[in-house]
């Protein structure tokens, strides 16, 4: 039985965005894979919050990004080495540079180098270290996407044999029946290279609503300001409980990033059936393929006349959406990792 530990030191519950996604949708079919006995290796804040599994808590809190940096490098490869695992998965990009184990390392993006806008100050200085230390002592690293394990044989030199690319998937979500309004939803962190200030100022003057979610930034005040200065019905909800009613009454969703490791909310809307407008950049083709529409996303006539023509063809790209989202499960992530662990031995 091979035994991994999942380095999740730096998942904090509720405020890791999509990587926290990530990694609770695809624990449980790592834990039921026949041949593989998991740990998890978390902090105090996500102690207790994955059921089924063996946890060994790191006695840090990691909101504190330098207690989170000192328990995956000086507390967790001890308690690994102590739990008896053979491998160690990092799933946040960053990882233990040392241990009595093998070292697999899922990497999302660079945004360090492509997007340096979406982090500031000690999370910068921090990735900009430890992203790269990661990738060169890892004996496999995991890109989300051809994208990222572009960026990373082009920024870090990372040669392409130690690189296997595992897609994202999606889960099935409770049945909502459809009831889309004039509504225009952006799901993901505010932060400068998600870009939705490109769709507020796309938006000027038209007769619809834009909802923005994800946990508050700095950057809503830029929105806020932009939306007051064009005329845009702008919504910032700080919490949202239902997103499955949200994603339901959306008109469409627009998906207009500057720099993605993978866009995970382009197979979250297309899973539920909703029209997806999307950037044509990084990730995002290879993911959305021909079943959204792409744009330029610093074009604002063209995400304008994008958004209207994905609202007029709602039911083809409706149909498309759900057909191309059949391809992404969580299971097919399982069992590529599974076969990362097998060339890590």
């Amino acid at each position: 039985m091979l035994h991994v530990g999942l380095n999740l030191v730096f998942l904090v519950p509720g405020e890791t965005g999509g990587m926290e996604t990530a990694a609770r949708a695809v624990i449980p079919h790592l834990a039921a894979h026949p041949g593989l006995r998991i740990t998890a290796l978390v902090n105090r804040e996500a102690a207790g919050t994955f059921d089924g599994i063996d946890e060994v808590v790191v006695p840090v809190n990691a909101t504190n990004r330098i207690e989170w940096v000192r328990g995956e490098q000086t507390l967790l490869p001890r308690l690994a080495a102590r739990a008896g695992c053979q491998i160690v998965h990092s799933l946040g990009s960053t990882a233990p540079l040392w241990g009595r184990f093998r070292r697999v390392t899922t990497i999302h993006d660079l945004h360090y180098k492509t997007a340096p806008e979406a982090h500031f100050g000690i999370r910068d200085l921090g990735m900009r270290a430890l992203v790269p230390a990661a990738a060169r002592r890892s004996h496999r690293v995991i890109a989300v996407s051809e994208a990222t394990r572009h960026d990373l044989h082009e920024h870090l030199r990372l040669p392409d044999a130690k690189i296997d690319v595992v897609p994202q998937g999606v889960s099935v979500p409770r049945d909502v029946p459809r009831r889309p309004e004039r509504m225009v939803l952006c799901v993901g962190a505010k932060r400068p290279h998600k870009n939705a200030v490109a769709v507020v100022e796309a938006l000027a003057g038209a007769d619809i609503r834009l909802v923005v979610t994800g946990y508050r930034t700095a950057y809503d005040n830029v929105l806020r300001e932009r939306a007051a200065a064009v005329g845009v019905a702008l919504e910032l909800p700080d919490w949202v409980e239902n997103l499955d009613d949200l994603y339901a009454r959306a008109g469409v969703v627009v998906v207009p990033s500057l720099y993605e490791g993978f866009g995970l909310p382009v197979l979250e809307a297309m899973v539920r059936g909703v029209p997806v407008v999307a950037s044509n950049r990084s990730s995002l083709p290879e993911v959305a393929g021909d079943a959204a529409l792409l744009v330029d996303p610093e074009d604002r006539r063209a995400l304008r006349e994008a958004i209207e023509r994905a609202l007029q063809e709602s039911d083809r790209l409706s149909a498309a959406g759900r057909e191309r989202a059949r391809a992404f499960t969580w299971e097919h992530t399982a069992q590529l990792t599974v076969e990362s662990y097998r060339r890590v031995l």
